[in-house]
């Protein structure tokens, strides 16, 4: 059985989708959210509501500024390289950032900063994996799946120096990935 549930957040309404007692998937919905069930464990039921119910938790204890690190069971996904790219990636500290050339380093594959980020740009689970914490070299703040805007709100919201008021309208239209952002928080250090 699949379970959806949804959240309202401050960068826009965000779906979990769970199955088999694991996290699927977590993504950013541009648009209404309308006919996605709200989680409420006494309406969903069952194993997999548990998942999705806890990850709409986390993720409300998050956006609250109250959760720093996910525990979340993620189903299994990509191959073993984009595995372990998200696995250093699931390691960056809270309020901290790391560039792709440097977790192209740690897992090993030094020079693989363009495949680093493809990996990361496929991640499945944004915010619970933190990918929004993963900047290009000098801390320019590249491309991120819902959008840079959202990357950057994140950043802020997290301490690293970023923290700015959404504009009146927060969908992928009323934002420009083009902008250049630098990253001023607190990096990682060493590796």
């Amino acid at each position: 059985m699949t379970c959806t549930a949804s959240i309202d957040t401050p960068i826009g309404p965000i779906e979990v989708v769970a199955r088999d007692g694991a996290i699927v998937s977590v993504r950013f919905v541009d648009g209404s959210i309308a006919g996605v069930r709200a989680c409420d464990s006494a309406r969903l039921g069952g194993a997999e509501s548990r998942e999705a119910c806890e990850a709409i938790a986390q993720l409300r204890a998050f956006f609250a500024g109250e959760l720093r690190e996910f525990d979340l069971p993620l189903a299994p996904w990509g191959t073993p390289f984009q595995a372990r790219v998200l696995h250093e990636v699931r390691g960056i500290s809270y309020g901290r950032t790391c560039t792709y050339g440097e977790i192209a380093l740690r897992i090993g594959s030094a020079g693989a900063s363009r495949a680093v980020g493809a990996a990361n740009a496929r991640n499945p689970w944004p915010i619970v994996v933190p990918c929004h914490r993963v900047v290009g070299a000098g801390g320019l703040l590249t491309g991120y799946g819902g959008g840079t805007w959202r990357k950057q709100w994140l950043l802020g919201h997290e301490g690293g120096g970023l923290a700015l008021p959404l504009p009146a309208a927060t969908g992928a239209a009323a934002h420009s990935n083009a902008e250049v952002v630098y990253a001023t928080g607190p990096r990682s250090t060493g590796l």
